[in-house]
Parts: structure tokens; C-alpha cells; sequence
């Protein structure tokens, strides 16, 4: 107990301070004696020594910024000799931590304070934490050692068993810095030294793994690249040799995209965003992805035909007579094909060719119904004008990339269809076909509709960038044809930058012009017939395109007359008919079968649909064309008490109303009209539209829906020969509808000789063929009334006949 008190006594020494150095318990360091407040604390130390028993003792404190720590070491001086360099030295070991307390006298010139011992005793045995924390500790400091290869001293920690000696053992670390020493110095507890201690060492370990791996990458870097730069000088020396062989010149490599940059006749702004990518290309290496994306996406700007153009054909008879022996009919699209060319030549004379950057290019939208030759009239107009032809099938399309382009960092990007289209034409102002552009959809990938307005747009598609080039594209000098079914189909601000070109069908005369000049020859070819082996009359072309099709467009006339070659080159190969062979109207139905399109006009009375009350023939616009519709009506049996209107055959909203408002109609004016209006409040009313399964829906079936009303509350017949439509008011005014010269063609197909449209409709009969309106009587009303009294067959001695029952 009496020594154990006296090592905690308050002490006397020297201070020896250490300059951004840290002595920690346990360590042993020379001390040069040459720096002066050593020597007088050293020379202190010895002074007092000599009254004392024991080696000179010296307080070692840690000097940071002029600044003494408030924990320090006692030393003691062990020996007093000459370091390595011959320089005067002590060596100075140290012995445990003391608190530093106030100043005090003491022989010599050094300065003298008083300290107390700092408690380090741990418990033994030691607790398992701290046994774990000591294992951890040994373990961390061995992996240390290992790696800078002292082995020597992994013996000696080992060895350690005392946990602040352990602690203090880190002072030799040469990776901890000052602050971190004192730090350790100044935790007089010994298991939270160990810890501070482990956590060190541990976050030392941590940053050396890094940099090891660190390093390691970029050595092996370096290694890749001094290889792959050695194989490159041996490939380029086999290169060399090689064309040495075979008498090449240097610089003739087909990769050599900047010399194909600088000779190509790029654009300004082109020839600057290639040699950028050359540039690029230039310093990435050949494995390396964005190479084969930078030499893709020149290969694709070197192909582009950036000036390339065709000169238009300016013979406007010549271009008028190509377009009439390709195509009979569709004036309206001749008349705006020769005023383009008509204008382009007036202005390149007068050298208005280019005009703000923009040259005078076109966007027309043919649309009408299959098979009319929208799609073949586009490879006519670019003959006609001598251009390049190229067609862009947009059916279905439904991602917005497909027009403008992927961005180059996706993997397989392409350019969109605009520019492949011009790169395969070869030419910057072709003619290009946008087919189909109503089938056009949109979902999660964009709207493609909305990509093409750029590009539809002639005040903006002279600087039209691509996704995949990202350079500008001139297409102002492009005629774009888009072909549609469906006008409703394209999109509102789509449609307001194309001028619209209508193509409602062909008349009878047509169809037997087309099919005479240019279906039967081409059928002709593919059966295997010669022109003098097989012969069609006109007749049997007129009855095939009147009673065995019914269609706006040639389609499926072209079919019926392949399917009769066909029939008689089977029967010339099967010995059942000699050629050369005539075919007449008579020998079709032996041929191909009966006619499928019978005119309701050439029918029995007592068959014809019309023969009996409550059933009128309208006229509607369909997708394919214009088309005839009846429409039947029929009461219900007054016993059943089914009261009201019902409606079949899938209407849409706009034609039920229609039906409503002729209902009250002739509810309010069925005295005037002479019409037994009490059937109409006692017995539900019935109104059908055969070919339920189509949808069908618009207003103009208003005067149709009234005249069948009429007929079956009267009991006189609609005339079998007439059609009518129109929209009715409630007012009894026929109002005006759309679609009127493909009402009236579809008319005339069906064998109608009288039509009744609405008054303010007659202007539009100046679309309609002259041939088709010498055929057709064509009465324009402006009331029910008069179509009632058109359309209505005289009754009978003014008797009712009785009116049908609905069962």
C-alpha cells in the first residue's frame, strides 16, 4: 500500500517540450541535445538526480502551435551519448501519463512543474469486451505488420498482454498524426484508448485496401494501354508491309473517315459536326463502343445525298399527258400536280427558286376511299416531274422515333423513316409517300402524328433535325403525297398543313376505261396470256364492274378479271376451249358465277326491297366509299302496349336523335300531311337499319328515317328508283349534309336514276361527273313536304293500305 501511494505522490520535474512530436508510455526515443530547452531540462533532470536515488526523470510534453498539452509522460533518461550522426543525444524512455499542474523553482535553466501520475490500472482478469477488444486489436496490428513485412515485431505485440501498454503500442504508427497521438495520450482510460487505438488502426487498414486496389487498377491500366499501344505499332506495321505487297500507297485505308469527310460535298455546318466526330473517333480506341457508334452515324451522313437533286421535268403538256395514260379520272389531283410544275417553272425563270432558305415544295393529302389509286398516283406524279420515288408506309406505326429518329446513345439507334427515306432516294427533293397516315396510332413511345408536323410543315421543314443526325435537313424542296381513308382519322393541326385533295371513287365509264387500259393488260401479263389470245369486250368490263363488284375503287374488279383469266387459261390448258377467245357479257356467268350486285331497279316488283310501305333508300359515306341504306319501319301491336320509338342496327347518338326529332316530326304535322298520327301515340314505333353489324351514325339519314315513317302510316310505297338524304329539322327543313358527289356515285353504281339532296347542297354538284349527272335525275329540296311528295308512289283511290304489324 505504502508503495503504491508513493508512485501516486505529486511530482517535481523539468519540462522537455517536443515540438509536433508525441512520446506515448512504453516508447523509447532519442532526443537530440543540441536544441537547447532539451539540454536544460536533460542537464535539469541530472542536477536533481544526484540528490535522488534513480535515473534523471523529465516530463516529455507535446508543443503543438506553441501551445503544451495538459497531459504529458514521464521520462527517463536512460543514457547519455552520441546519436549516429555524432550529434550529442539522450535516449528517453517512457514510463507512464502525468496531469500537468502549476509552475514551480527548480535548479538549471529548464522550467519546472508539478504533475500527478494518471491512474492506468485495468481489472484482472479482463472482462470478455475487453479480452474480444485485445484479440482485435493484435489482429488488426499483425495484418499491419505483415504487410510492411516486420516480422520481427508481430513476435512482440503478441506478447503484450497489459491493455494500456497494448494501447500505447500505436504511438509507433508512423501513419497516425499528431492530433490522433495526443489524442491517445490524453485518454487516461485504457480500455477507451484500446478502442480509439483499434479504430484507427482499423480505418488505416481500410484506406490502404483502397488505395491498393486503387492502384492495382491503374497499373494494370497502364499495362492494358502499353500493350494494346504496342499491338497497334505491330498491326500498322503488318498494315504497312501488307500494302507494300500489293503496291498500295499509304493513306488508302477505306476506314479513313476523315479524308472521305473532307473530299464528301457536305454542307458548311454538316462538314463541321463530321470532323467533330472524327475528331472523337480519333482518340477512342477500337474497342470501345462510342467508336462504332461514331463510325455508324458517318457512314450514315456520308450516304446522305446532301447535294444531290434532280431537275424537274418543266414540260407541262409532257407531265399532263404522263399523268392521263397512267391514271383515268382524278382530275382535281392532275390539275394541282400541273399548277405546281406550272408555278416551279415560272419561278425558277425568273430565279425565285430559293426564297428565305425555303424552296417551293408541296404537301398534298389525297384522301378517299381503297382503292381509288391514291398510292400508285404518287410513283405518277414523281414521273410526270422526273423525280425519285420513294414510299413511307406509316400503317400502324406508333412510336414517335420511327419519324424523328433515336438517340444515338441507344444501342441499334437508326435514323427515322424521313431520312431513310431520302437517303434511299438518293436525292434531296424526291417525292415521298406518306402512306396511310391516318392509321397512325399513339401510345406510351409518343405520338408519331405530332412528330410529323415539322415535317408537313413548309415554313419549318427546311430546318428539320433528325434525332439520330441532329444536324439540319432541308425539306422544303420534298413533295410530300399523304394518302388517308378516313379524314376524321388525322389529327386537326396535322391536316391544316397539307392541302386536302378529295378522291371519291370512280364512275361506271371509268372503271371501264381503267380496266380496259390498264388493269387488263397487266392481268394479261401475269396469267400468261398474250393481248390477241384472250379478248374482253366492253360489255362484259361494264357488267363486271357494275354487277359483279360494287366499290368506289378498281380492287376488286382487278380480281374478277384475274379471276377470269385464270378461268380461261385453265380451260385452254385443260383442252376445253381453243384461243383466241372473246369474252362477252354472255359468258361470264359460265365463267366466274352469277353477278353478286344485282341493281335493285332490274329486280322482280314483288322482291325488290321497297315493295312494301315503311321502306325508304338513303344514301351514306362510308370508309370504303359512298354506299346505299335502306331503312325499314314497322308499329307495334296496340295489345302489347310497347309505346315509344326503338332503334336497331347499331346507331350511333347523332342518327338517334335524327330519328327522335322525324317522329315528332310527323307527330306534329300528321294532319297537314294527311297521316293517321294516332298510330303513333297508341303503338310503338320500330325503326331498323340493315347491316346491323356496321356502325353507323351521322344526320343526314333525317329525311330517309321521315319518308319510311311516312310510307308506313300511309301506305303508299317509296318508289323503288329514287334515294334521298339529308338532315330534318323539327321545323320540317332539310338541312345540308357532306359526302355528296360519293352519295351520288354510289347511286348511280346501284342502278338509282333519281336522288334528292338538300337545296343547299346544289353547289356540290359541280364535283360530280358530267357523265354521272346525265343519269341521274338530281332534285334539290329545301322541305319534308317536298321530299315526300317525290319520293311517295300514288296511293291507291286514296284507300290506306293496311299497315304492317311488327311481330
Amino acid at each position: 500500500m505504502a508503495a503504491e501511494s508513493a508512485a501516486f505522490t505529486p511530482l517535481t520535474l523539468p519540462v522537455l517540450p517536443l515540438d509536433d512530436e508525441v512520446v506515448l508510455p512504453g516508447m523509447v526515443v532519442p532526443l537530440d541535445l543540441s536544441d537547447a530547452e532539451v539540454r536544460a531540462a536533460v542537464e535539469a533532470a541530472q542536477a536533481a538526480a544526484r540528490s535522488e536515488p534513480g535515473k534523471p526523470r523529465v516530463l516529455l510534453v507535446p508543443r503543438i502551435d506553441g501551445a503544451h498539452a495538459a497531459t504529458g509522460v514521464l521520462g527517463t533518461v536512460e543514457q547519455v551519448g552520441r546519436l549516429a550522426d555524432g550529434d550529442p543525444g539522450a535516449l528517453i524512455r517512457g514510463r507512464g501519463r502525468v496531469r500537468i499542474g502549476a509552475g514551480t523553482s527548480g535548479p538549471g535553466a529548464a522550467l519546472w512543474v508539478e504533475g500527478t501520475r494518471v491512474d492506468e490500472s485495468v481489472p484482472d482478469p479482463l472482462p470478455g469486451q475487453v479480452a474480444e477488444l485485445v484479440k482485435e486489436y493484435k489482429a488488426l496490428a499483425t495484418a499491419w505488420l505483415r504487410k510492411r513485412g516486420a516480422w520481427q515485431v508481430v513476435d512482440r505485440v503478441q506478447a503484450i498482454d497489459d491493455v494500456s501498454a497494448l494501447a500505447d503500442n500505436s504511438g509507433y504508427s508512423p501513419f497516425l498524426t499528431t492530433e490522433q497521438k495526443v489524442e491517445l495520450l490524453e485518454t487516461a482510460d485504457p480500455v477507451a484508448r484500446l478502442k480509439l487505438a483499434t479504430q484507427q488502426l482499423r480505418d488505416h487498414l481500410a484506406e490502404q485496401d483502397v488505395a491498393e486496389t486503387i492502384a492495382k487498377d491503374v497499373q494494370e491500366g497502364v499495362d492494358k494501354q502499353q500493350r494494346e499501344f504496342l499491338l497497334r505499332r505491330q498491326l500498322e506495321a503488318v498494315r504497312k508491309e501488307l500494302r507494300e505487297i500489293n503496291g498500295e500507297q499509304d493513306g488508302e485505308e477505306s476506314d479513313d473517315y476523315r479524308a472521305r469527310v473532307e473530299a464528301a460535298d457536305l454542307p458548311e455546318k454538316v462538314r463541321e459536326a463530321a470532323l467533330k466526330e472524327v475528331d472523337k473517333l480519333e482518340r477512342s480506341s477500337d474497342q470501345s463502343p462510342e467508336g462504332s457508334w461514331i463510325r455508324t452515324w458517318l457512314d450514315t451522313v456520308l450516304e446522305m445525298p446532301w447535294s444531290e437533286r434532280t431537275e424537274d421535268a418543266y414540260d407541262i403538256q409532257g407531265a399532263q399527258a404522263v399523268l392521263d395514260a397512267e391514271h383515268a379520272g382524278l382530275e382535281d389531283v392532275k390539275e394541282r400536280i400541273t399548277e405546281y410544275l406550272a408555278v416551279r417553272k415560272r419561278r425558277g425563270d425568273r430565279g425565285l427558286g430559293v426564297v428565305g432558305g425555303r424552296r417551293g415544295g408541296a404537301v398534298l393529302a389525297l384522301v378517299g376511299p381503297p382503292g381509288v389509286g391514291k398510292t400508285s398516283l404518287g410513283e405518277s406524279v414523281a414521273h410526270a416531274m422526273g423525280r425519285k420515288f420513294v414510299r413511307v408506309a406509316l400503317g400502324g406505326v406508333r412510336d414517335e422515333a420511327e419519324i424523328r429518329g433515336h438517340r444515338r446513345t441507344y444501342v441499334g439507334a437508326l435514323p427515322g423513316r424521313i431520312v431513310r427515306a431520302i437517303k434511299e432516294a438518293g436525292s434531296m427533293n424526291p417525292v415521298v409517300l406518306l402512306d396511310e397516315i391516318d392509321k397512325v396510332g399513339s401510345d406510351f413511345r409518343g405520338d408519331p402524328a405530332a412528330a410529323l408536323l415539322e415535317v408537313l410543315d413548309p415554313a419549318q421543314n427546311h430546318t428539320f433535325r433528325d434525332h439520330y443526325l441532329e444536324v439540319e435537313l432541308d425539306l422544303s424542296d420534298v413533295v410530300f403525297l399523304a394518302t388517308a381513308n378516313v379524314l376524321e382519322a388525322i389529327p386537326e393541326a396535322l391536316l391544316d398543313r397539307m392541302e386536302l385533295v378529295r378522291l371519291d371513287g370512280y364512275t361506271e365509264d371509268e372503271k371501264v376505261v381503267i380496266a380496259r387500259d390498264h388493269l387488263l393488260p397487266r392481268q394479261l401479263e401475269r396469267a400468261g396470256l398474250d393481248a390477241d389470245e384472250v379478248t374482253v369486250d366492253e360489255g362484259a368490263l361494264r357488267k363486271l364492274a357494275g354487277e359483279y363488284t360494287r366499290e368506289a375503287g378498281v380492287r376488286t374488279l382487278e380480281r374478277s378479271i384475274a379471276r377470269l383469266l385464270r378461268k380461261v387459261a385453265a380451260q385452254h390448258e385443260l383442252g376445253e376451249r381453243k384461243l383466241p377467245f372473246t369474252v362477252t357479257d354472255a359468258d361470264l356467268r359460265a365463267l366466274i358465277g352469277r353477278p353478286h350486285h344485282v341493281p335493285e331497279s332490274a329486280q322482280d316488283p314483288a322482291e325488290r326491297r321497297t315493295a312494301v310501305p315503311g321502306v325508304a333508300t338513303g344514301l351514306a359515306v362510308t370508309g370504303a366509299g359512298g354506299d346505299v341504306l335502306y331503312v325499314e319501319a314497322s308499329l307495334a301491336d296496340p295489345e302489347t302496349g310497347a309505346a315509344g320509338l326503338t332503334l336497331t342496327g347499331q346507331l350511333g347518338d347523332v342518327m338517334k336523335e335524327s330519328a327522335q326529332i322525324a317522329l315528332s316530326f310527323l307527330r306534329s304535322h300528321g294532319a297537314e300531311l294527311e297521316l293517321p298520327v294516332g298510330d303513333l301515340k297508341d303503338r310503338g314505333a320500330h325503326i331498323h337499319f340493315p347491316a346491323g353489324a356496321v356502325p353507323k351514325d351521322g344526320p343526314s339519314a333525317g329525311v330517309t328515317m321521315t319518308t319510311a315513317l311516312a310510307s308506313l302510316l300511309s301506305g303508299r310505297l317509296v318508289r323503288t328508283d329514287v334515294a334521298m338524304t339529308g338532315e330534318v329539322s323539327l321545323t320540317g327543313r332539310v338541312l345540308p349534309i357532306g359526302g355528296v358527289k360519293q352519295k351520288l356515285l354510289a347511286a348511280h353504281r346501284a342502278g338509282i336514276t333519281t336522288v334528292i339532296i338538300p337545296k343547299r347542297n346544289e353547289p356540290d354538284l359541280d364535283d360530280v361527273p358530267a357523265q354521272v349527272l346525265d343519269k341521274l335525275d338530281v332534285h334539290a329540296v329545301t322541305d319534308v313536304r317536298q321530299v315526300l311528295e317525290l319520293a311517295l308512289a300514288p296511293g291507291n283511290s286514296g284507300a290506306r293500305r293496311e299497315v304492317p304489324v311488327a311481330a
